[in-house]
């Protein structure tokens, strides 16, 4: 007889505990008998529906049962089967041998075959990276070039069939290829075909290698607009030979596909040298939008739907004869704010977009009323600028190289490799230097890239796209190069050290740019600028909130420059940095060391703080005595913002505290006089109610007044500037971290956030004083 907690525990339990008299054949009758089976440590239940356990009874059940009927149970648990092993598909060992008649890798998976020595080597992406963009450079090698040397085509092929595939040349077994991207895995086939090598030519791949690339298209980042712009009466179409327009068009729908596609080409190689300065993947991207495809020729044939770079269409009210007049009158000057037609482009463009105040914008520009004339051997508009008018940034680039474009992505390799003469007599020949299509397409795209590079702050460098080697850029899309009119040399191979490149300069300023931030970085503070403090011993701290990114040092007479300090880039900037004059010298050649001493710092925000004199900065001029007492403290001056060079008469000023020279007077109030643009002077009330001013009394009549707290020891920490050509407006942080309202205009100019660097105070205020308060900065102690 059972138990009666065993027949309790029958009447609650609804699981079926197998014996060992059970099978796992279905329909098989279980022992109702608990009796027989106790000493066995299971309890089996009749009438389950739930199929036989393969592991036998639970453990908690058996130890109960031990404990409970004091008998012993002795069983052997059944064991697991041992796990089938996981058959791993994704690897690379991807092609066969040459060998004819063996069946091609299958579509959806790689292949796990003898790899080919002919396969394709990628050389600058490893399988599984992480793209950004739609388009994306690719490299390699066929095989090892050192044991061989072979000529012939790559073909890309998506494994998703998702964009035709694309032929790209082979030069002396290197190679180099553009791929199309969408979001999420993107798996790719390169085949290689040669006239020379055995079984290549086969309807089967057997020399392939494979490659996987998940591509994240950036959502945080301010794109890159593409806009091209058309006079009030424009015919909307570019300069081209007759031949080609009759092929391919020259009206506003193709000058929209070639613009798109230079963009691309940009966008790759901006990339590609981002990435060989070991700073990620990282490029400008551009506004998209669901449209019919032109990243191949196919999808315009197909009606294939794309989502495309988009290209804004935007009408100036000036006629192209007014265009073309207030082209005549002036040529695009190295500073585009003074450039009458810079500022018509840009009022069209703020018209067309209508950005809020304090929205920046990056926009691209195409000119298509630029038009080349034969007679006087000149184009017809000024066409070549980059920079900024208030929020708005410009590159301005014009259409008379479009017509040797590529329109789509297959189109690029002929384009590159078009050696057809140029006819004067309908297109322009960049000056008489170039006598080849590719050459003229070079000159577009290249000339173009490098008003981007303006428009992002950029300046001329001794070599790369801000040079004179932009007219180089197509050698970052091919393996071999044709004959040049413009150099005489025949071409052949291009390798990596041959290319056009971004200068190291330019790559640092793009690594904290915001148009170049990736997903998984950091937000950037909104104040960008950067501060210099001179400090004892004659050194300059420089601060900034978006940290220091680097120091560019000149010597006296330098145009370009050659000398750089770099600080952290893979953990982040610091937000302070100490430099001396010897320490920066040192870097300079020997021959330069001696003379005149220019830097530009650039914070991680972009911002640039210019100083024409260094050892100035550094020398006893920046300090003075805050009291005459022998052992008084020393404070010294910051390097002021705003506009200092200024026609009208103007005097400079310099308030100490008097709180900071006597203990026993307490600054209580700032008096801020403004008007709606302009803060013409700030007044500091004491407790006894003795005054000082800086710059003059303006605007409003009584001014708008600060209290501080001084029953809390309330003191300035700090102030907020806007500054554009003088200061806009201003406000006054403190201690306690209150902070007034910005008096003037609290969106104008550029923001900047003075506070002393870490162990000084602020002890006074300094400026330029004219009309209006032109210049400030800060007066700084231990």
């Amino acid at each position: 007889m059972a138990p009666a907690f065993l027949r309790e525990l029958r009447r609650r339990s609804r699981a079926s505990i197998r014996t060992e008299q059970s099978t796992d054949r279905a329909g098989e009758q279980y022992s109702t008998d608990c009796s027989s089976n106790a000493s066995q440590g299971t309890v089996p239940t009749a009438g389950s529906v739930t199929p036989p356990s393969n592991h036998g009874s639970e453990v908690a059940l058996d130890l109960h049962l031990k404990d409970t009927s004091g008998q012993s149970a002795n069983t052997t648990p059944i064991p697991r089967p041992p796990p089938q092993p996981i058959v791993n598909v994704n690897t690379n060992r991807n092609s066969v041998a040459s060998v004819a008649g063996w069946s091609s890798p299958t579509a959806n998976a790689k292949a796990n075959l003898v790899v080919s020595p002919y396969a394709p080597r990628v050389t600058n992406c490893a399988d599984g990276t992480y793209a950004y963009q739609k388009n994306l450079v690719i490299r390699g090698t066929i095989g090892d070039p050192s044991q061989h040397s072979v000529d012939g085509e790559v073909l890309v092929n998506r494994l998703d069939h998702q964009f035709p595939p694309t032929s790209w040349a082979v030069c002396e077994s290197h190679w180099k290829a553009l791929v199309y991207l969408q979001p999420g895995l993107n798996r790719f086939r390169f085949d290689f075909t040669s006239p020379k090598v055995s079984n290549s030519s086969s309807s089967n791949p057997i020399h392939s290698s494979y490659l996987d690339i998940f591509m994240v298209p950036p959502q945080n980042t301010p794109p890159l607009q593409l806009a091209i712009l058309l006079a009030k009466d424009s015919p909307q179409n570019f300069d081209s030979t007759p031949a080609r327009a009759q092929t391919e068009g020259n009206g506003l729908d193709t000058a929209i596909h070639k613009y798109r596609m230079a963009a691309y080409l940009w966008q790759a190689f901006t990339c590609e040298q981002m990435t060989r300065h070991r700073m990620g993947r990282r490029s400008f991207a551009f506004e998209e939008e669901w449209v019919t495809g032109s990243s191949h020729s196919r999808d315009r044939v197909d009606g294939k739907m794309r989502s495309e770079a988009r290209v804004h269409i935007i009408r100036t009210e000036k006629t192209v004869a007014q265009l073309r007049d207030l082209a005549q009158l002036e040529n695009l000057t190295d500073d585009p704010d003074k450039s009458a037609f810079f500022n018509v482009v840009a009022d069209a463009v703020r018209d067309y977009f209508r950005p809020l105040t304090g929205q920046k914008k990056y926009v691209s520009v195409l000119l298509l009323d630029v038009h080349w004339d034969k007679e006087v051997k000149t184009v017809t508009e000024p066409a070549d600028a980059g920079g900024s008018s208030d929020d708005l940034n410009l590159a301005i680039f014009g259409s008379q190289y479009l017509q040797s474009y590529p329109s789509s992505l297959d189109e690029i390799r002929p384009a590159f490799n078009d050696c057809s003469r140029i006819e004067a007599d309908f297109v322009s020949k960049h000056g008489n230097n170039m006598g080849s299509s590719w050459e003229v397409a070079n000159a577009g795209m290249g000339g173009h890239l490098r008003s981007i590079g303006h428009m992002l702050g950029c300046p001329r460098q001794e070599s790369g796209v801000m040079g004179d080697d932009f007219a180089m850029i197509n050698r970052t899309f091919v393996a071999r190069e044709p004959f040049s009119t413009r150099t005489k040399s025949k071409g052949g191979l291009i390798l990596a050290k041959d290319e056009c490149t971004w200068h190291a300069l330019d790559c640092l300023r793009f690594r904290w740019h915001p148009c170049f931030r990736l997903p998984n970085d950091a937000v950037c503070y909104m104040d960008a600028s950067i501060q210099a403090f001179p400090v004892e011993g004659g050194s300059v701290v420089l601060a900034a909130k978006t940290g220091v990114s680097h120091v560019e040092i000149m010597g006296e007479d330098d145009n370009f420059c050659r000398a750089w300090i770099r600080y952290g880039v893979e953990r982040g900037l610091p937000k302070q940095v100490s430099i001396n004059e010897s320490e920066v010298r040192e870097r300079l050649q020997e021959k330069k060391r001696k003379g005149l001493l220019r830097l530009r710092v650039v914070s991680g925000g972009g911002a640039i703080l210019y100083i024409d004199d260094f050892r100035k900065l550094c020398s006893k001029s920046s300090s003075f005595k805050i009291s005459a007492a022998p052992l008084g403290k020393s404070g010294f001056r910051s390097k002021q913002i705003g506009c200092q060079d200024i026609e009208d008469r103007s005097e400079a000023q310099e308030v100490v505290f008097k709180s900071a020279v006597k203990q026993s007077r307490v600054l209580s109030r700032v008096i801020v006089y403004h008007d709606p643009s302009i803060v013409y002077g700030l007044e500091f009330v004491y407790d006894d109610a003795s005054t000082q001013i800086l710059g003059g009394k303006g605007g409003k009549v009584t001014g708008d007044a600060f209290d501080l707290d001084v029953r809390r020891g309330e003191y300035i920490a700090g102030f907020t500037v806007r500054v554009s050509d003088r200061i806009s407006g201003i406000s006054i942080s403190t201690s306690l971290g209150s902070s007034s309202p910005i008096y003037g205009d609290a969106f104008g100019g550029d923001l900047n956030i003075l506070l002393p660097p870490w162990g000084y105070t602020v002890c006074g205020v300094a400026g330029l004083y004219g009309a209006r308060l032109h210049s400030f900065g800060l007066l700084i102690t231990r």
